[in-house]
């Protein structure tokens, strides 16, 4: 009954009305959005011409028994909305060049102008999130770091910069905007061939097959296409392979994308890496190993 009735426009109208002229005088006063019950720090929010929202932050569920009808009937409305300014409040705020600064210097190393591994550590764990997680694969691409474990002073300021971020609350905010923004096709093309490079050794030219295969999971992360585990098992059964190149390693998204789930729009005469012909065996091979024919099947029954 009650979301019929907040879904009907008349009613709506009712609301806004009844919210726009409660809760101005409130935000007009901050002694008097204390004295509200079940509601603190109200702010007040112009979008274009005259439309105005009300957001409410820090709305307890337990408090919404203390509330009028039409508070009750708002409270969702107001909830989302709190949700929404917050990221729209940290998306549109101006960022300060020298708290970029102060927090670079909290996690820099003592003796080098980098924040290196114990720095990122610090970092990672004042963020919440693992050092080894996918959003801070993430955020090595938005900072263009050149190697791990490392994220330089001009890395770290014009990541933060670009990203429009100068706290920790900021980058946890910008996160799920990450995620989103690596699922577009050619986004997700620079951050795949980005990792390539993140995860060379210096001076190296071809990535380890250990290092490989724990990037090829950890880019895959939100998108892990069919083929990817049987190919990193194949990598992993076979020691002779010892390193990836970057052209199998750029090879290895369009590929992905084009043989399928079984393989079977393989064609064996395109210009792939010969390593993709050898995978393409060894699975032709483990196939028919499990393929009993049916002669056999028969001796086998008797």
């Amino acid at each position: 009954m009650g979301k019929c009735l907040s879904c009907c426009p008349a009613t709506q109208s009712v609301i806004t009305q009844a919210c726009d002229e409660k809760f101005t005088d409130i935000a007009r006063n901050a002694e008097a959005v204390e004295d509200q019950p079940g509601m603190s720090d109200f702010r007040r929010c112009d979008k274009g011409r005259s439309e105005t929202r009300i957001i409410v932050n820090n709305c307890a569920e337990s408090n919404g028994k203390n509330l009028s009808l039409t508070e009750k009937l708002i409270f969702p409305i107001l909830s989302t909305a709190c949700i929404e300014n917050k990221r729209s409040s940290h998306s549109n705020r101006e960022y300060s060049e020298n708290k970029i600064l102060t927090l670079f210097e909290q996690y820099k190393d003592p003796n080098e102008n980098a924040i290196l591994i114990d720095g990122i550590e610090h970092f990672c764990h004042d963020l919440n999130v693992p050092p080894d997680d996918y959003r801070i694969l993430l955020l090595a691409w938005k900072f263009n770091a050149k190697h791990m474990f490392c994220f330089t002073k001009e890395e770290f300021v014009s990541g933060c910069r670009s990203l429009k971020a100068d706290c920790i609350q900021d980058i946890q905010v910008r996160f799920p905007e990450m995620v989103s923004e690596a699922r577009c096709p050619e986004k997700f093309k620079d951050f795949y061939r980005f990792t390539f490079k993140f995860g060379l050794e210096p001076e190296q030219r071809v990535l380890m097959s250990e290092m490989a295969i724990q990037l090829w999971k950890l880019v895959f992360s939100d998108n892990e296409p069919p083929i990817l585990q049987r190919w990193l098992n194949f990598l992993e059964n076979h020691p002779s392979v010892r390193g990836i190149s970057r052209d199998t390693w750029n090879m290895f998204l369009n590929f992905s994308e084009s043989v399928g789930d079984d393989l079977s729009s393989y064609d064996d005469t395109a210009a792939w890496p010969s390593l993709f012909d050898d995978f393409v065996e060894y699975e032709n091979d483990q196939t028919n190993q499990n393929v009993v024919p049916s002669k056999e099947k028969g001796i086998l029954d008797v």
